[in-house]
């Protein structure tokens, strides 16, 4: 049974125009969540709604101590939201910032893409709910539903000077909730394009069946026996060919193959003092006349088998200086 993997999106560029559009809203994301980090306006926002009577008030925790009761504040107004939104920020642009290129590259796999857009959108839905948690630990004044600065205009703010952070609080809110919905759309496309066709299976097998046959086909070439490497004593004869005597180059019986090549001439000649005008093929006539051809000195092979002796070209003659 094949096993198929998509590696392939059905809508890339649509994807990728989406992920673009993403940065500016991951990146006012990010710039609200550092603003509001540190606790700027946190409290400012629980207090104003206590004195509001909206919610509770940041001093029962005091009350609660001086009582030895235990006192937990809400999950809204905890330092813990303020840090949860800030990191979730930096994450998202993390992730920005990598899966854009791997997309462009072709390598950020539909399999691979649902997960990461599905954990952002667990993620965000878990800052929203905490973003809109109530508050019932002031009996007295209990907020059943989300916090005031959502639910209510920031001109309702007891104090006028916390009516900016007021809307810093409800940006950021808004801003949660838009990226759940644009991950959610690009995690359509991610899981449509986790579903193969036939003919995308016909494609991957025919693929497949290809990448095969090359291998099995440069296991036969690394198999041949022609492809072992030649040495000086195991060159290949057939039957047109000069018999190969040991401790004899091949182009001194006439073969056509030199185990020196024209450069390794060229610096033996110039270790043994000669000039450069000595060099092969620098001076046609002088290369001509001190090297016959090959043609004029090739033994036939009946006469190769002879004890007869083998003829060396003369060494170079040095040049002289004028």
């Amino acid at each position: 049974m094949h096993c198929f993997f998509p590696k392939k999106h059905k809508n890339h560029r649509i994807v990728l125009w989406l992920m673009a559009g993403e940065f500016p809203i991951t990146i006012v994301m990010l710039t609200l969540t550092g603003i509001a980090s540190h606790n700027l306006y946190r409290t400012l926002l629980w207090q104003d709604g206590a004195d509001n009577g909206f919610n509770s008030a940041p001093n029962e925790a005091l009350y609660a101590a001086a009582n030895y009761r235990p006192f937990t504040a809400p999950m809204v107004w905890s330092s813990f939201i303020t840090n949860y939104n800030l990191v979730l920020g930096v994450l998202s642009t993390f992730f920005l910032i990598t899966k854009l290129p791997v997309h462009w590259m072709h390598l950020f796999y539909p399999p691979v893409a649902v997960g990461v857009h599905g954990s952002l959108i667990i993620l965000y839905l878990v800052s929203a709910i905490y973003q809109g948690g109530s508050d019932t630990s002031d009996p007295r004044h209990l907020q059943s539903g989300a916090p005031w600065y959502i639910t209510k205009s920031c001109s309702v703010a007891y104090r006028k000077s916390n009516i900016p952070y007021c809307m810093q609080a409800k940006a950021l809110f808004a801003v949660t909730i838009i990226l759940i919905i644009y991950y959610a759309v690009i995690l359509g496309f991610n899981i449509h394009s986790c579903f193969i066709t036939p003919e995308e299976r016909d494609e991957i097998l025919e693929q497949r069946e290809e990448r095969r046959i090359e291998k099995e086909f440069e296991d036969e070439i690394i198999k041949s026996p022609g492809m072992i490497p030649m040495t000086p004593g195991s060159m290949p004869q057939g039957p047109g060919m000069v018999p190969r005597t040991p401790g004899i180059p091949p182009m001194a019986v006439g073969g056509g193959i030199s185990p020196f090549a024209p450069r390794t001439l060229a610096f033996n000649r110039l270790g043994n003092g000669s000039t450069a005008s000595d060099l092969p093929l620098r001076d046609n006539r002088a290369h001509q006349s001190q090297y016959p051809s090959p043609q004029s000195h090739e033994v036939s092979p009946e006469s190769a088998t002879t004890t007869s002796p083998m003829y060396f070209p003369p060494p170079p003659k040095k040049a002289t200086r004028a």
